[in-house]
């Protein structure tokens, strides 16, 4: 059966991101509707889906807050001159450690009552890459995915293997009980009862944390973690740590991050086609984001995205995404609906 050349230039592509030494050719694409560069741009996000506005008032602003000081802590560092690529994953650190998010510390809980952490970070100078997933110990998942990057020849480490990596490494370990947070265990409970989310927690968020950034250099970076499904089963993994599906970077297009329904992300390809579409068809950044997302079904997510003009797009079909943008012309904002 003949290959069509399409599917044989995307798999190339994608396939590209194994070889950290390979230089991604060729100059950054200019959409369109391309603004005039900014010097440094970031987009920071913790999840989409069923976030209802009745949501109390001081729930949202410990999301809020958190939000600006993850987006704060960013835009100091990128405005400074700190590469992309270490501002994104110092950027998700924060987001890891707080009990809010479906990732690190506030991640939820496996059908078997346990946690599986996956993260995946991504080189837009390089299309280098690395992406972790089904991790029980490892405080900072994202952390691991940059030095499986840089410290090892692979792209993706999963499970037990990535653990001893993770030894191996150094990084820093928790026990499991770290990773415990009522709320979540009730989500859980919730679930194995065949309950619905009634919104009695307010959030029924598709859990994930991203950002991506352009620094001063030029250059573009992804980074994306997360805690997966409530009750999922048999060591499912999402779209996060899949490259091309949840993260994606090229400085010849843009740096994204999603978060959703991540089967339906991966069956999209959702990061990469949006990539694709600023290359060959020359779309801006936002264009593209939203013809991606609009393939999806209502309420399945959202992305981030920052172009390599700066250009930002914080696009999503759910009720709500949590998100911040801030960019070298003053731009400093946090949101959850529209």
């Amino acid at each position: 059966m003949a290959i069509r050349p399409a599917f044989l230039l995307s798999a190339l592509l994608l396939a590209a991101c194994a070889q950290s030494g390979d230089q991604a050719s060729g100059p950054p694409v200019a959409g369109p509707e391309a603004k005039a560069s900014v010097d440094w741009a970031l987009a920071i996000h913790g999840g989409a889906g069923v976030i209802s506005k009745t949501l109390e008032a001081e729930r949202r602003e410990e999301y809020l807050a958190t939000l600006r000081e993850a987006l704060g802590l960013g835009r100091d560092r990128l405005a400074a001159g700190d590469p992309s690529l270490d501002v994104v994953e110092a950027v998700i650190q924060v987001l890891e450690d707080s009990p809010l998010f479906n990732a690190g510390k506030g991640a939820v809980f496996t059908h078997e009552g346990t946690n599986e952490l996956d993260a995946a970070i991504m080189d837009g100078r390089n299309l280098a890459c690395g992406s972790v997933a089904g991790l029980e110990t490892v405080k900072s998942p994202i952390h691991l995915a940059r030095l499986v990057m840089e410290r090892s020849p692979h792209v993706f480490m999963a499970g037990a293997g990535a653990e001893q990596f993770a030894t191996e490494m150094g990084v820093e370990r928790v026990e499991p009980d770290y990773f415990f947070t009522e709320r979540r265990w009730q989500q859980l409970q919730d679930a194995l009862a065949g309950k619905d989310d009634d919104g009695k927690n307010g959030t029924d968020e598709h859990g994930t944390v991203g950002a991506v950034a352009l620094d001063r250099d030029g250059n573009l970076a992804a980074a994306t973690s997360t805690g997966g499904l409530t009750d999922k089963r048999f060591g499912r993994i999402g779209d996060v740590p899949v490259i091309g599906a949840g993260t994606y970077a090229s400085n010849r297009t843009a740096a994204i991050s999603c978060t959703g329904q991540g089967e339906e992300f991966i069956r999209h390809d959702v990061a990469h086609d949006i990539s694709a579409l600023i290359e060959y068809r020359g779309m801006s950044v936002g264009d593209a984001a939203r013809t991606v997302i609009g393939k999806l079904r209502p309420g399945d997510g959202g992305v981030i995205a920052v172009g390599h003009d700066g250009s930002i797009a914080l696009v999503f079909n759910s009720e709500g995404m949590f998100r911040g943008a801030a960019d070298a012309g003053g731009r400093f904002e946090v949101a959850i609906w529209e």
